[in-house]
């Protein structure tokens, strides 16, 4: 059954293959058991964070008036009237030409719109400091809110939780959200060519990366990888394994088997299943052009390119968006180092890294020959030339999808 590649553009494959995905459920999970989990909906704040104005100095709560062109030779008088004690409401209530002691990370008295630093003080008597230094409204100090507002989005829907977020709901007080049932998702590498990373391969073997380094970005989207066993180049062979897979898994990731060969069988074992629906076979891409799709059932089985830099590269542009409900990505902008030529027509993506040069990012392409597993690994992120641009130059404003 081989026939040839019939490619779409790429947004359009990736709107396929998130129409057609696997129903997702939803669970509520305590935070600290969140970690890697996808966010299944918004998370708004529902109070101010902080919720006080605090000081975030040691030093003396103050109103910045007082002090307006205080210096070393001409400091300003302030009287003591008090202290501000951690963990507890200010109970103190500053008039003109009074200050009271704080903490960092003690809330601000009323009345007072500053704190000036201990270092720019000298305490006079019990009850009198002088200030050498003026400062402005709010300085030292982080105002009730700055953090997060009252209705604010603390967390996006499709968001990868990390520590730092679990971190942030902690703080507004959120013990538990609604997070997306984890996708579990089977990683099988196919070829006659594949033995595994233990083996020295012989002439004409290579070791199996593409397990390895699937399972590892399958799990980093905070979903469930399982990797089965090497399966040949054999029409029974991989039925047989993709039989039991998709009755196992969400997701079926098949690598190797996918473009147009004597030796592939992917395409003819997927559509040979009565309910198999094809998506595409063939994307306007580079790499990862002979990349598949096929629906059986209600499980989804993306048919991914052999060779691992390919393979992977197709994961993060393809499948990553798929397992984290949406096109979630981090980015950052810089100035292209290198001219890169593209050939228009096709949606080409570049690995990069980010360098400094007088203060300004400077992302360079790493233009090596196709396909070098070193290029990958030393990378940061890709730059993504659409498929209506013919190339890129040097000194253009560009951004970096990174990993």
């Amino acid at each position: 059954m081989k026939e040839f590649l019939k490619v779409i553009h790429y947004e359009e494959a990736v709107e396929k293959l998130i129409t057609y995905r696997p129903f997702s459920e939803i669970e509520s999970v305590n935070i600290a058991d969140c970690c890697n989990r996808i966010a299944a909906q918004d998370v708004c704040s529902s109070e101010n964070l902080p919720a006080f104005h605090r000081s975030t100095v040691d030093g003396y709560a103050v109103i910045a008036e007082d002090i307006y062109g205080c210096s070393e030779t001409s400091p300003g008088f302030l009287q003591i009237i008090g202290e501000i004690t951690m963990g507890q409401s200010a109970a103190i209530k500053l008039q003109k030409g009074q200050c009271c002691w704080i903490p960092t990370g003690g809330m601000l008295p009323e009345g007072a719109n500053a704190v000036i630093m201990v270092e720019n003080t000298d305490k006079l008597d019990d009850r009198t400091i002088l200030a050498f230094h003026p400062v402005s409204l709010y300085e030292n100090v982080m105002q009730s809110g700055e953090d997060i507002k009252i209705g604010q989005r603390a967390i996006k829907k499709g968001t990868v939780i990390r520590p730092a977020d679990i971190g942030l709901l902690a703080s507004l007080g959120i013990a538990s959200m609604e997070v997306v049932k984890p996708y579990k998702v089977g990683i099988i590498s196919t070829g006659d060519e594949i033995v595994e990373i233990e083996q020295k391969p012989k002439a004409g073997e290579i070791r199996d990366v593409n397990s390895h380094a699937l399972y590892a970005a399958v799990k980093s989207c905070g979903a469930l990888p399982f990797v089965y066993p090497l399966v040949r180049d054999q029409f029974d062979d991989l039925k047989q394994a993709v039989e039991g897979a998709i009755k196992e898994n969400h997701i079926l990731l098949i690598s190797g088997g996918s473009s147009v060969g004597i030796m592939d069988a992917t395409l003819e074992v997927l559509m040979s299943f009565p309910e198999a629906q094809m998506l595409f076979h063939g994307i306007a891409i580079k790499p990862g052009k002979p990349t598949l799709a096929v629906k059986i059932g209600e499980k989804l089985v993306i048919g991914l390119p052999g060779h691992p830099v390919s393979a992977l590269t197709n994961f993060y542009i393809l499948i990553r968006p798929l397992l984290i409900d949406g096109p979630i990505v981090n980015s950052l902008e810089g100035y292209l180092k290198l001219n890169i030529a593209s050939q228009a027509g096709r949606d080409d993506f570049i690995p990069a890294v980010i360098e400094e040069r007088d203060g300004q990012k400077m992302i360079r392409p790493l233009l090596g020959k196709a396909g070098l597993m070193s290029i990958l690994s030393q990378s940061q992120g890709y730059i993504h030339i659409p498929y209506e641009q013919q190339g890129l130059k040097a000194g253009e404003k560009v951004k970096v999808i990174i990993y």
